[in-house]
């Protein structure tokens, strides 16, 4: 591991949360992470406390959109919301086709401003389902996919569906979706991409399955192309062909993590009670936003 993490044990910043989730780093200095069972958005900057920005509906995953608002998944809402830099809230994307999502989990940001997020479908009981979409492969009436909200019309579009999508990333060059496939097979799952966010192929990236507790869920990518993962033991490393660097262990299991820091070498890694940070040696990949403040 002497090539992705500086020396050092990872530190504990802040604990008595209930379930962290959603880390985002914020280019004026703080990050932002949810507790998710605990219902609230937080932000802590290094070297401070942690503290409450609102209260949520189970937030989970978040992104900045291109003009700088943050954009989180509520699960139990079945729901994205968007807070302006100024605080207010409102809800974002509700529905597809008329029909309420399942428990958006994760969102990314496409250099187009193109916004792609997922929505498992197995913690919601098949008869409250209401989007039981095909999935043209198999046949079978799931609902669990990837959708696009594209940023001229704020209008969603069905991209794949998938088994239970979680986490997701891009490669440097968006031509690469990596989705963390959690509750089932345990897989890491590549979907190669046109430039318009379309899928051309699809296939397994890398097989996270272990003997200790952990399931695939955060998923970011390094300047160097090398692709993380939490999993089994804390967070898995693979180089940009799918072979296992190294397992990053934490005291607490890793549930998601994001890169951060003015060079984009902090870790800040949230872990069940507690978020904690380890230094990478590698910058993550920027989000579109930053380079357009």
């Amino acid at each position: 591991m002497t090539d992705i993490l500086e020396d050092g044990a990872p530190v504990r910043q802040a604990t008595g949360f209930v379930f962290t989730e959603g880390p985002l780093w914020h280019p004026e200095g703080f990050f932002y992470f949810t507790d998710t069972r605990g219902n609230a958005l937080y932000r802590w900057a290094p070297g401070g406390q942690a503290v409450k920005v609102r209260d949520t509906y189970g937030g989970n995953g978040t992104t900045f959109d291109l003009q700088g608002r943050l954009i989180q998944c509520e699960g139990p809402g079945a729901r994205l919301t968007r807070m302006y830099p100024y605080g207010r809230v409102e809800n974002f994307v509700e529905s597809f086709g008329g029909q309420r999502f399942n428990r958006p989990n994760d969102v990314i940001c496409h250099s187009s401003g193109a916004l792609f997020f997922t929505d498992p479908s197995y913690r919601i009981a098949f008869r409250d389902r209401q989007i039981p979409a095909p999935d043209n492969d198999t046949g079978v009436w799931d609902g669990a996919a990837i959708y696009r909200v594209d940023p001229a019309d704020d209008s969603v579009h069905h991209v794949v569906s998938c088994e239970y999508p979680n986490g997701l990333a891009f490669s440097a060059d968006e031509r690469t979706m990596y989705v963390a496939n959690t509750r089932t097979s345990k897989f890491l799952h590549r979907f190669d991409l046109d430039a318009a966010g379309n899928v051309l192929s699809r296939g397994i990236f890398a097989d996270l399955n272990g003997e200790t507790p952990g399931a695939p869920d955060g998923v970011k990518v390094d300047q160097l192309g090398r692709v993380f993962c939490t999993g089994p033991g804390g967070i898995w490393v693979f180089d940009a062909d799918g072979r296992r660097l190294a397992v990053l262990e934490f005291p607490e299991r890793a549930i998601n993590f994001a890169f951060g820091g003015p060079d984009l070498r902090t870790l800040l890694v949230c872990a069940h009670s507690s978020i904690y940070t380890v230094q990478a040696k590698v910058p993550g990949l920027p989000h579109p936003w930053y380079a357009r403040r």
